[in-house]
């Protein structure tokens, strides 16, 4: 077991740590990489993976209920500990709920579980990324028009993939294979971006980002217990949704907040210190997961 935890989590740590390495002396321009990601190999990689026949989507509805239920109850969840510690509610709860499916997610799925748990990872991160740019956005400007979801290019590629997927229009295995090339750049450039922005840690609200670290993970697992004992998921999408419930709030949280000028030291904070904060959560988990698979 502990073989299979360091053959997981090992490719994670060292792609980021070539990031950080790399930025601590070239500075490169992440939020261009970030952009470029986002906008062309991640929507390449969610339309390959849901127009593919091979992924019948119908049956990760219960997933998708799951991943919903786990980021908008963990904002429900430590809404009264908030209220309690008097913390800014735009601040703390949006990085509690939006969590890192996309730079950590997606790689440590796979890595554990295989290429065949890539639907399950893309299924998960897309249910994340919507709410994000929906709820998310409107808990940080109430002002804020739902229509903008509609242009973002990952919001583009879930629609014509699922279109295509639930149509049964195959598709030539000469341009799935062209799109699975070109999205399979956005794993490890995730990662390497997640590297290079953990030099930007800001330690001055470390107890606020300690406190994140805690209860970020704490929430998701506490709220996929009750998911994975009420809904019929095969073992794989159940393995999936553990790790998706233990991730830590995603770098995204903090660029959102830097845009809104929602108090982006604090979120960094939140974000960076959760992140680090997963070296223990993440074995754990997957520690617990492995042993289960095993049993």
């Amino acid at each position: 077991m502990l073989a299979q935890i360091i053959s997981t989590m090992l490719p994670v740590f060292l792609i980021a740590g070539c990031g950080t390495l790399y930025g601590r002396y070239r500075s490169p321009d992440i939020q261009g990489l970030n952009t470029l990601n986002m906008e062309l190999f991640v929507p390449m990689l969610v339309f390959a993976v849901l127009a593919d026949q091979k992924a019948p989507l119908q049956a990760y509805a219960d997933l998708a209920i799951a991943g919903v239920v786990i980021i908008l109850g963990s904002g429900v969840l430590l809404w009264p500990l908030a209220k309690v510690l008097n913390l800014n509610m735009r601040t703390f709860l949006p990085p509690m709920m939006f969590n890192n499916s996309g730079n950590m997610g997606i790689p440590l799925i796979v890595l554990a579980f295989g290429e065949e748990a890539l639907p399950a990872a893309i299924v998960l991160f897309i249910v994340e990324m919507l709410l994000h740019f929906s709820i998310g956005l409107r808990m940080i400007d109430p002002h804020t028009p739902i229509w903008r979801l509609l242009r973002l290019p990952i919001v583009a590629a879930s629609i014509a993939g699922l279109a295509i997927n639930l149509g049964g229009v195959p598709l030539p295995q000469w341009l799935l294979e062209t799109l699975n090339m070109l999205g399979g750049v956005c794993v490890p450039l995730m990662l390497f971006a997640l590297g290079v922005r953990m030099l930007d840690v800001d330690f001055s609200a470390w107890k606020m980002g300690l406190l994140g670290a805690v209860a970020c993970p704490a929430s998701g697992l506490i709220l996929a217990w009750p998911m994975i004992a009420w809904l019929d998921l095969p073992p794989l999408q159940i393995a999936a949704l553990w790790v998706f419930a233990a991730l830590p709030p995603a770098v995204l949280n903090y660029i959102v907040a830097e845009q809104y000028r929602q108090e982006p030291h604090n979120v960094a904070s939140l974000v960076l210190i959760g992140n680090l904060g997963s070296l223990v959560v993440m074995p754990i988990v997957l520690g617990l997961v492995f042993a289960h698979v095993q049993a």
